[in-house]
C-alpha cells in the first residue's frame, strides 16, 4: 500500500542568510511576522512598510532524509507553491514551477540531501512573462495577468497590495510500488430513480509494474464493482438504485454518500488481490442545469436543481485572507455557516481569487451551500501566448478533476468581467489583435469542461448574454453586473430594470467599530483620517459614501459615530432594496448575487463580514431579504404593489395588513388583503389607491403586515420626514444558564426607525443577534446581547443608534 509522510516540520526561511523558523504550509510574510522582522500589514499604514516583501527572492529549506523501507518508488509532492520557485534536492535541479493554482510531482527515489525551494519575486516572473507576451490592459495597476498566481494579491478595491511566496499548501512523500492512482474522476448523475457513479481512473505503474494485472474496486452505498485495468486507464460503472437526492438549503436534505476505489495487484489471479493505493471521496447525487431559454423578456439564466427552478440567493466569496494559507477547515466552516445562516444558498468564489481548499467545497456540500465557481481570471485582458497558455490548461485540467466530486458544485464560469471589459473599458484598439483571453473563455475552458465534467454547465463569463450578438453586460440577457447604481446613483436605482440574473451589485459601509479600533490603534477616526483613507481602497469611495449618504440624510460633520452608523444603514437599505425588487420579479429575475459575503481584511468595502469577522448590519437584513417567505412594498410607476414572495415548497395563504399611519403614531386607514400564494411563487397585488401616502409626504408612511413579516414605504427622504425624536426604555433581563449572554429589551414611546446595537462598543468579543429594527409606539424587541459582561443599561444605551427625528 502507499506510503504518505507529511513534510510540516523542520523548515527554515532564510532571510539575509539567516535562517528562520518556517511554518508549511505558511508563506513568507506570516514567517516574518512570526519572527518580529516586519509589522502586520494590516495594522495602520505597515502595508507600505511590508511591500519590499513581494518584491525580494525567497528560500526555504530542510534536510530530507532517505527513507527505509521496499517501495520502488518515492515522490515529492507540493500541493501549492506561490508561485515562480525552483526546486533542488542535494544541490540537483528537480524541476521549476510557475503557477499557485496546480500541484507539483517529482520523483526523488533514492535520493537525500537538502532539499531548497528557491522563490523568485512574483513581481519578477511576471515582467519576464510580460516581456515575452507584450503588454496587456487590466483594470488595476499591478501585473497579476502575466501570472498564475491570486490576483487579489496584488492589490484590489477593497484589499491591501500584500504579495506572497512561499509552500502555501501540504507538501509530503508518497512511497508506492508497482502503480498507484493517478487521477480519479467521478461523473455522478442521477436518471429514472437510480444514481450513476462512473469512476475514470488512470494509473501511472513503476518499470516493473508496467506488465502487472491490475483491478479497481469501488463501493458506494454497498454496492461493490471491480474492473480491470487496461494498460493505465479504467472505468468502474456502479448503480445505486433509489439514491436519496442531494439537495441545496431550503428544498431537501443534503444526501452524501462515501464513495471508496482501491487499486489491486491481481498478479495471476490466484493469491488475495494486493490493495496498492486508495481514493475516497463523499458523492451526492442530483441533477443541474441553466435554463437559457430565449422568451419574451430576453435570454433567460436560471439554475434547475433535480428538475426545481431556483431563485438564487447568493453571495460573492473571496479569498477569506489575503494570507490565504492562514484559513483554516474551521475558519472555512464558521464563515460558510455564516452565510447559510443569512438564507443564502449560493456562493460564488470570484475569479480574482482561488480555487479553493476542498475543505470549503466540503462544507458546501454538507450546508447546501450551491458553488459557482469562477476560474481565476478577474479584471484584465490575459495573454494566451506560453508560457501562460499551458499553464491555464494543466491548472483547469487538474482543478475541474479536483472539484467535480463535490454536489454542491452547479457552475464553472469563464472569468470575471473580461469578456465586459474587452468592450466596454477601451481594451479593443490597445490590443491591435493581440490575445486577451477570449481563447480561453470561448474556446480552452468550455472544450476541458465538455471532456471532463460534462455533467455541469459552462458559463463563459460573468457577465455574459450568451453570445456577441448581445452586449456582455445587458441585463435582458444572461448574467448582469449592476455597478453603475453604487458609481453614480441612488439605490432606488436598482428598481429601474429587472435583469434576468444579478451576478454581482454591492455598497460599501465601513467595518465594526472594534474592527476599527484595532486596526488603527491609537488613531483619532474620521472618515478622512490617515489610517481610514488607507484602509478605503476603492476609486473615491468615501465621496460615493457621502454622496449615498447625501441622497437621504443631512452627512454628520464632526460626528463619526453618527456617519459611520449612517453608512452602515445605507448599505443594508441599498443591498435590501435591490434584492426585495428583483425578488419580487421571479421568474423574470432569477438570482442575486451580493458583492460581497466576507472580506481578506480590516476594510471598508462591500462586505457584510468585516475583516475581522463581525457582522454588519447588512448581513442581518440578508438573512431577512433571502428568507424564504418575504413580505415587501414595492413602487411601479405611478403606484404602489405589496409583493408576496414565497420562496417555500408550501403554500403560503396568510393575511396582508396594510396601515397608513402618521410620524406621531395615528392610524389614518386600514385595510386586509387575503393572500394564497403557491409554492415557489410571487403575488402582486396592487395598494389600494386610498391607502398610498401622499406623494412626498413627510408625515406618512405605509406599513405592510403578515404573519410576523413587516415592510414599510416611506414617502419622503429621511431628512424631509416630520417625527418626533426618539423616545424608548431599555432593560436587561439575564438570560438563564447562558453564561454573559442577555437579552436588551428596548420599548418604544415613539416611532424608532432602524434601532442598531452595536454590540461591539461594549466589549470586542461582543456581538448582538440582529440588526437594524423599526419600531412603532408601544412596542417592544429583544435583542440578545453575548460576550459584554457586567453589563447595565446606561452602558447598553451608549452602543443604541437610531434615526434622530426631526
Amino acid at each position: 500500500m502507499k506510503d504518505v509522510i507529511p513534510l510540516t516540520e523542520g523548515w527554515s526561511l532564510d532571510h539575509d542568510g539567516s535562517p528562520l523558523p518556517a511554518r508549511v504550509p505558511g508563506c513568507v510574510h506570516t514567517d516574518l511576522i512570526d519572527a518580529g522582522v516586519i509589522p502586520d500589514p494590516f495594522i495602520g499604514e505597515n502595508e507600505r512598510e511590508v511591500a519590499w516583501v513581494g518584491r525580494r527572492d525567497w528560500t526555504y529549506s530542510r534536510p530530507l532524509g532517505l527513507p527505509t523501507g521496499t517501495h520502488e518508488r518515492t515522490d515529492l509532492v507540493f500541493e501549492g507553491l506561490d508561485t515562480a520557485a525552483q526546486i533542488t534536492l542535494d544541490g540537483t535541479v528537480l524541476g521549476r514551477t510557475r503557477n499557485m493554482h496546480r500541484s507539483h510531482r517529482f520523483d526523488v527515489t533514492g535520493s537525500s540531501g537538502e532539499l531548497r525551494v528557491l522563490f523568485t519575486s512574483a513581481y519578477s516572473e511576471a515582467e519576464a512573462v510580460r516581456a515575452l507576451t507584450g503588454d496587456r490592459p487590466n483594470a488595476y495597476p499591478e501585473p497579476f495577468q502575466y501570472i498564475r498566481k491570486m490576483a487579489c494579491n496584488f492589490g484590489w478595491d477593497w484589499g491591501p497590495t500584500v504579495v506572497t511566496a512561499g509552500i502555501w499548501k501540504p507538501v509530503r512523500l508518497e512511497r508506492w510500488s508497482t502503480a498507484r492512482l493517478d487521477r480519479v474522476r467521478p461523473l455522478v448523475t442521477v436518471t429514472d430513480d437510480t444514481g450513476h457513479v462512473e469512476l475514470h481512473l488512470e494509473v501511472e505503474r513503476t518499470e516493473s509494474g508496467a506488465s502487472r494485472s491490475l483491478a479497481a474496486r469501488a463501493t458506494v452505498a454497498g454496492v461493490e464493482v471491480t474492473a480491470p485495468v487496461e494498460g493505465d486507464r479504467a472505468v468502474v460503472v456502479i448503480d445505486v438504485p433509489q439514491p436519496e437526492v442531494w439537495w441545496p438549503r431550503g428544498y431537501g436534505e443534503q444526501r452524501l454518500y462515501d464513495v471508496e476505489l482501491t487499486l489491486l495487484d491481481v498478479a495471476d489471479g490466484t493469491a488475495e488481490p494486493l490493495p496498492l493505493d486508495i481514493w475516497r471521496h463523499r458523492v451526492g447525487f442530483r441533477t443541474v442545469e441553466l435554463d437559457r431559454t430565449p422568451d419574451e423578456h430576453g435570454t433567460g439564466f436560471t439554475f434547475v436543481v433535480n428538475g426545481v427552478r431556483v431563485f438564487a440567493r447568493g453571495v460573492n466569496w473571496i479569498p477569506d485572507d489575503v494570507l490565504p494559507s492562514r484559513v483554516t477547515p474551521e475558519r472555512y466552516r464558521e464563515r460558510l455557516a455564516q452565510a447559510a445562516a443569512a438564507n443564502v444558498d449560493l456562493v460564488r468564489v470570484w475569479g480574482g481569487g482561488l480555487y479553493e481548499s476542498d475543505a470549503f467545497y466540503d462544507a458546501c456540500d454538507e450546508l447546501g451551500l450551491m458553488v459557482w465557481q469562477d476560474f481565476p481570471f478577474a479584471c484584465a485582458a490575459y495573454p494566451e501566448e506560453q508560457p501562460l497558455r499551458g499553464e491555464v490548461e494543466a491548472e483547469a485540467r487538474e482543478n475541474v478533476v479536483r472539484l467535480m466530486p463535490h454536489p454542491s458544485l452547479m457552475v464553472w464560469n469563464g472569468n470575471n468581467e473580461n469578456l465586459w471589459g474587452f468592450r466596454d473599458w477601451d481594451w479593443e484598439p490597445g490590443l491591435a489583435g493581440d490575445s486577451w483571453g477570449e481563447g480561453y473563455y470561448l474556446g480552452l475552458l468550455p472544450r476541458i469542461v465538455a471532456e471532463l465534467d460534462p455533467t455541469r454547465p459552462y458559463t463563459a463569463g460573468s457577465p455574459w448574454s450568451g453570445s456577441w450578438d448581445h452586449h456582455p453586460n445587458d441585463p435582458a440577457h444572461g448574467t448582469h453586473h449592476s455597478w453603475e447604481v453604487w458609481n453614480r446613483l441612488d439605490y432606488t436605482a436598482y428598481r429601474a430594470s429587472v435583469p434576468r440574473f444579478v451576478a454581482e451589485f454591492g455598497w460599501q459601509a465601513p467595518p465594526a467599530i472594534a474592527t476599527l479600533r484595532r486596526a488603527l490603534p491609537g488613531e483619532e477616526l474620521a472618515p478622512d483620517s490617515p489610517g481610514m483613507l488607507h484602509h478605503q481602497k476603492a476609486d473615491d469611495g468615501n465621496g460615493k459614501l457621502d454622496r449615498g449618504l447625501e441622497r437621504h440624510f443631512t452627512v454628520p460633520v464632526g460626528d463619526f459615530d453618527r456617519w459611520h452608523y449612517l453608512t452602515q444603514v445605507v448599505q443594508a437599505r441599498a443591498v435590501a432594496t435591490g434584492i426585495e425588487h428583483w425578488r419580487a420579479n421571479w421568474p423574470v429575475c432569477a438570482g442575486t448575487i451580493v458583492w460581497q459575503l466576507n472580506d481578506c481584511w480590516p476594510v471598508s468595502s462591500w462586505a457584510a463580514i468585516d475583516g475581522d469577522g463581525r457582522f454588519k448590519p447588512l448581513y442581518h437584513e440578508l438573512r431577512r431579504v433571502y428568507a424564504d417567505r418575504l413580505l415587501t412594498l414595492q413602487p411601479e410607476g405611478d403606484r404602489l404593489v405589496v409583493a408576496v414572495i414565497n420562496q417555500s415548497a408550501a403554500a403560503w395563504r396568510t393575511e396582508v395588513v396594510l396601515r397608513r399611519l402618521t410620524t406621531d403614531g395615528q392610524t389614518l386607514l386600514e385595510a386586509r388583503l387575503d393572500v394564497d400564494a403557491a409554492a415557489r411563487t410571487v403575488v402582486r397585488l396592487p395598494v389600494p389607491l386610498h391607502l398610498v401616502p401622499t406623494d412626498r409626504s413627510p408625515e406618512e408612511y405605509l406599513v405592510a403586515e403578515a404573519d410576523g413579516l413587516r415592510s414599510f414605504h416611506f414617502a419622503a427622504a429621511d431628512r424631509d420626514l416630520h417625527h418626533p425624536r426618539p423616545r424608548y426604555d431599555v432593560q436587561l433581563r439575564p438570560v438563564s444558564g447562558a453564561g454573559d449572554k442577555v437579552d436588551l429589551v428596548v420599548t418604544a414611546h415613539t416611532l424608532v426607525r432602524d434601532l442598531l446595537v452595536q454590540a461591539d462598543r461594549l466589549s470586542p468579543d461582543a456581538s448582538a443577534d440582529r440588526g437594524l429594527v423599526t419600531l412603532l409606539p408601544g412596542e417592544q424587541v429583544r435583542i440578545r446581547i453575548d460576550g459584554a459582561p457586567r453589563l447595565t443599561a446606561d452602558r447598553a444605551r451608549e452602543a443604541i443608534f437610531c434615526m434622530e427625528g426631526s
